[in-house]
């Protein structure tokens, strides 16, 4: 009888070892690793709305120095999203001392192509969306609403603008023409950019303001307005890019891996998109490539 309690000890203290030793580590450690540079080719991904910037950096830069690494390959997908976040990427992009292609995927509009106006080279699949070419700010409005329920506020406030944009009132005719303006600028940086980024390919400014209107394009259409410089998919972008860079022979790719913890990939695909999308509904004032 005593034996067995000891064994029952022994298993009992082993399952919580192995709790604290492995399975706890593992539900809140999480990194990123590029693994082992065996290849030629980095493949670096932009996958859905655009609203931060820090992870792609990081993945350019440790891709820029990595002596093994000749050649960059962009994959977008993705609709556009917030302005800076965009912008961050495309300067970061334009300082890449390495051959860079992009390979768009199902939708490279708006933002998603200002970063694309960097590339050596942009291929996009006949049926791709891309284009979009705009700018916009939005503001929600409950004014109606909260008089139904009763609610109303008070506001102290510094300068006239310090409310502007507020969900509980409408915009005066000056806070629209302030926002305006504010549109308007980050329009023509856009514009600007496209045609530092194009220009060389024989893509005119008139040419450009002519589908800078926030029109979506196929990528054949695209193609005929040179907005990008091929037709192909990933595989295309990938030989292409050995090609430019020197390369012989069929590239060997090197990407990204990115190691989750349990707990992260226990969330992810549940609540977790929610709260992302609680966070990002938090920020009231932006302007956004969509």
């Amino acid at each position: 009888m005593e034996s067995k309690k000891i064994i029952g000890i022994i298993i009992l203290s082993g399952t919580v070892i192995i709790l604290f030793l492995v399975v706890l580590p593992a539900m809140f450690d999480s990194s990123i690793s590029f693994g082992i540079y065996r290849g030629e080719v980095a493949l670096v991904e932009i996958i859905g709305t655009i609203t931060s910037s820090r992870d792609i950096i990081d993945e350019l830069h440790r891709c820029n120095d990595e002596g093994s690494i000749k050649a960059i390959v962009l994959r977008i997908d993705s609709p556009g999203g917030i302005v800076a976040p965009a912008q961050e990427i495309y300067r970061e992009l334009t300082k890449v001392e390495k051959k860079v292609v992009v390979s768009m995927g199902s939708i490279a509009t708006s933002g998603g192509y200002y970063i694309a106006c960097a590339a050596d080279w942009i291929f996009a699949n006949p049926g791709t969306l891309t284009g979009g070419i705009g700018t916009m700010m939005q503001f929600p409005k409950i004014e109606e609403l909260s008089k139904k329920i009763g609610i109303d506020r008070e506001v102290v406030k510094s300068s006239n603008y310090k409310d502007a944009g507020s969900i509980y009132r409408r915009l005066t005719p000056e806070e629209k023409k302030l926002f305006q303006e504010t549109v308007d600028d980050v329009y023509d940086q856009f514009v600007n950019v496209i045609f530092d980024g194009r220009r060389h390919k024989g893509l005119t400014k008139k040419q450009i303001e002519e589908v800078a209107d926030a029109r979506v394009l196929s990528g054949k259409q695209a193609l005929e307005k040179k907005l990008i410089d091929g037709l192909g998919n990933l595989d295309d972008a990938i030989e292409y890019a050995g090609k430019i860079s020197g390369i012989k022979g069929k590239p060997r790719i090197v990407k990204k891996e990115v190691k989750r913890s349990l707990l992260e990939r226990m969330l992810r695909g549940t609540i977790g998109s929610e709260l992302d999308q609680i966070l990002k509904d938090q920020i009231s004032l932006r302007y956004e490539f969509f």
